[in-house]
């Protein structure tokens, strides 16, 4: 089982940042944007330091094996709070780990409910479905995505379907 650590990212290279940030299998199932140049990248992390530090949220950079493997967090939404997880590719796989390590974290934060935001790119989850008070179909920033909405608290028993 790969070793995941979790880090602020006051103490993350941004180099290494905008390298994952700009891979091109990431960025295919996220909202498009320009890619990430050494200003930009430090402007965005300094940005999400801020709201690391705005209560009822985490944001955190996610390393397997001590290797940079993208970022984490719990931030607001509009609807309340939502879960964000970008990792590199060759790090998918640690995608539930890192899942049910921020369904703890929302426990710790108080948060009876978390959204999920999955852009229309990402198949369903029968699990996440199976965990979810609610499915829905919603827009954000011109596109459409699959909106889980997660109880807090409960199992968070999930597998990779």
């Amino acid at each position: 089982m790969n070793n995941i650590s979790y880090s602020k990212f006051t103490s993350v290279d941004p180099d290494e940042m905008l390298k994952v940030l700009n891979e091109d299998s990431l960025r295919s199932h996220l909202i498009e944007h320009d890619y990430f140049t050494p200003e930009s990248v430090r402007a965005w992390m300094g940005s999400k330091v801020e709201v690391g530090d705005t209560p009822g949220c985490r944001i955190r950079a996610v390393y397997v094996d001590a290797h940079l493997a993208g970022w984490c967090g719990i931030q607001p939404d509009d609807n309340g709070f939502e879960i964000a997880i970008v990792l590199s590719n060759r790090f998918w796989g640690s995608g539930i780990a890192v899942f049910k390590t921020m369904m703890c974290w929302a426990e710790e934060l108080g948060h009876k409910e978390v959204l999920f935001h999955l852009l229309d790119s990402r198949r369903d989850y029968k699990s996440l479905a199976t965990l979810a008070n609610r499915v829905c179909k919603t827009q954000l920033m011109g596109r459409s995505f699959t909106t889980y909405y997660l109880t807090v608290g409960g199992a968070t028993a999930i597998s990779s379907t």
